[in-house]
């Protein structure tokens, strides 16, 4: 408690608690004296009055000009926001938790699920389409929300699916134990129109069917072929200009497009580089006119 030298000397202790108390309730319940009030009373000693504003209702103290070092990261209106996290190092993690190559399927549903999670608190995120250790949200063009901060997306988003990813952790491994908490990377980047953001996810899905082509047949040499890996790699870098050519059932493609479709949020596993999955899904993106 603050005490003054007048305090001191006359034992005087209770009257500046009990002026403290009362202009705290008065703060507290909207007082019109409020801050201002609070300053002017003699009780309290000069060395809190000087950290303060005087001329200013709110609790401003001198302090306040740090403010001014924050960057303006306001992300540019009518562009479609999209948060993309990347898994930190998961190699190892998924070494360390002896996932099944080249794709296992309880950490691909653990994903899923938890992306599912960030869309669910998350309204203004309108599709999110994740492989591997990767997932890409899109808020809505017209989103408001945060004020349109880029660090308040990225920040939310990776926190809100990290936390996803352990809380269904068990849901997906059973009795098998987390070793360590995992970690996401984010990134926030602007799409202007529905053609640009259609080519980034389309981008994102031809990644995808390669990066799981060439691992599938990777493992397929090393599992069932008794090559080792480096053998493999060898025999893959021999026979690049066929496996581009190559390509695997629809049932054996490794993504997810979690979408927003009539306020329900669904999965799905199908082609969102041609046109079918957005005519069908029409609300899904606003009109370019918006």
């Amino acid at each position: 408690m603050f005490e003054t030298s007048a305090d001191s000397e006359e034992g005087n202790h209770g009257s500046f608690s009990s002026t403290l108390f009362k202009f705290g309730i008065l703060m507290l319940f909207g007082s019109t004296s409020g801050l201002g009030g609070f300053l002017r009373c003699p009780a309290v000693p000069a060395s809190v009055r000087h950290l303060f504003t005087g001329s200013s209702i709110m609790a401003k103290s001198k302090f306040e000009y740090v403010r001014n070092f924050e960057i303006d990261d306001t992300c540019l209106h009518n562009c479609y926001i999209v948060v993309r996290l990347d898994g930190r190092n998961f190699h190892k993690f998924a070494e360390m938790h002896k996932f099944i190559k080249p794709n296992d399927d309880r950490a691909l549903g653990l994903m899923s699920r938890s992306a599912r999670s960030v869309m669910e608190e998350l309204d203004d995120i309108i599709i999110a389409y994740g492989q591997s250790d990767e997932f890409s949200f899109v808020f809505k063009r017209t989103t408001t929300w945060f004020k349109r901060r880029a660090s308040k997306f990225m920040t939310h988003v990776a926190s809100q699916f990290s936390s996803s990813y352990v809380f269904y952790w068990k849901e997906f491994f059973g009795e098998q134990p987390l070793l360590y908490p995992p970690g996401f990377d984010g990134r926030v980047v602007l799409y202007p129109s529905d053609r640009n953001l259609k080519d980034y996810l389309s981008w994102r899905q031809a990644d995808c069917h390669i990066n799981n082509l060439y691992n599938t047949t990777f493992w397929t040499l090393v599992q069932k072929g008794g090559l080792s890996t480096a053998q493999a790699e060898g025999r893959l870098k021999r026979e690049e200009t066929v496996i581009k050519h190559m390509k695997l059932p629809n049932e054996e493609e490794k993504d997810v497009i979690v979408a927003r479709s009539r306020r329900r949020v669904e999965a799905y596993h199908c082609d969102i580089i041609g046109e079918q999955f957005w005519q069908e899904h029409a609300d899904v993106l606003e009109e370019d006119d918006c």
